[in-house]
């Protein structure tokens, strides 16, 4: 009979009564945002779905507008094979432009993408605007007094919506303009409704909340029409400001994973993406239907980096 030492029995016994490894989203901000958004409906319908036995753990790693994240990623979780990590626009917005400290697209690989969320502009319930001309023409007059705020970063797809939005309505200046990057899109409702920001730029499923409420009122979204569920909400569009700014939510995985466990990944995505909670989520939260997988989802990824460069170098924030 084989002879046990007292700390290898201990050491089997601690082995197993240790749990399977529990699958990890990270969000890279604050609770309450469009990412943290992205990983508790995704991780709550994999449980509901019976693809994960338990709860998927969401960590919150703010910081650099999703840069700590990544880095953290790449450099400590490039094979982890239980870690997904939400993404948007504002992921390859920041990649685009080199924020993330020399990091590119590459290090990771991309999934998918399961829904577009559209692009709005609120202001505080007391606010004197109630237009988004009243909004652009207090820019026009003073850009020193308006300021906006927003959940990524300055530089990020929320100040690039902003940015964009003001020069389709003829105000040129992006240098003079008052952009409040904050870690997600919570931080910035509590400067809007603080009456720090006269303005908040974000999506339109992670202020939905605060929509209905009426701590906020929507002045523009920035959709090619009204969102269903939201009907009182105006488009940019119709207001004589052409312009549309949809951000696809997804996420990616570490790099060093094997091609099976990332096919795993894709094939998980694709499911929630066409689950009935899903659909539901979308509905409730104004999102519309952005589906891309894998390999396509790989070369969008790609080109919508190359894309974001092209207006960032036009409105001179890359060289």
């Amino acid at each position: 009979m084989k002879n046990w030492t007292c700390a290898a029995i201990a050491a089997l016994m601690m082995s197993a009564a240790l749990p399977a490894v529990a699958e990890e989203c990270i969000a890279p901000a604050n609770p309450g945002g469009g990412w943290d958004f992205t990983c508790r409906q995704i991780g709550q319908i994999m449980t509901e779905l019976g693809i994960v036995p338990n709860l998927v753990q969401v960590t919150n790693l703010a910081g650099a507008g999703g840069g700590v994240a990544f880095t953290q990623v790449v450099s400590n979780r490039g094979d982890d094979p239980a870690l997904f990590v939400a993404a948007s626009s504002a992921t390859t917005t920041r990649l685009a432009q080199n924020a993330f400290a020399g990091a590119t697209a590459d290090q990771v690989r991309w999934v998918g993408s399961i829904g577009g969320d559209p692009g709005v502009i609120v202001v505080a319930k007391d606010s004197p605007f109630q237009t988004l001309g009243d909004l652009v023409e207090a820019v026009k007059a003073d850009p020193s007094k308006v300021a906006f705020a927003g959940g990524s970063a300055v530089g990020g797809f929320d100040h690039l919506k902003v940015l964009m939005m003001l020069d389709k309505a003829g105000f040129t200046e992006a240098r003079q303009v008052k952009y409040i990057g904050l870690d997600g899109g919570a931080d910035a409702i509590t400067q809007t409704v603080g009456g720090f920001a006269q303005a908040m730029t974000g999506d339109l499923s992670e202020i939905t909340g605060f929509i209905k409420s009426g701590d906020v009122r929507p002045i523009a979204v920035l959709s090619d029409e009204r969102v269903a569920g939201f009907d009182d909400a105006p488009t940019a569009k119709e207001q004589g400001v052409d312009i549309t700014a949809m951000n696809w939510r997804g996420i990616y995985v570490p790099k060093d994973i094997t091609d099976e466990q990332y096919q795993k990944w894709v094939d998980t995505l694709k499911q929630v993406g066409e689950s009935e909670q899903w659909k539901a989520v979308m509905v409730e939260n104004g999102l519309e239907p952005y589906d891309l997988y894998g390999a396509e989802f790989e070369t969008f990824v790609a080109e919508n980096i190359a894309e974001i460069q092209e207006i960032s170098k036009e409105i001179g924030l890359l060289q």
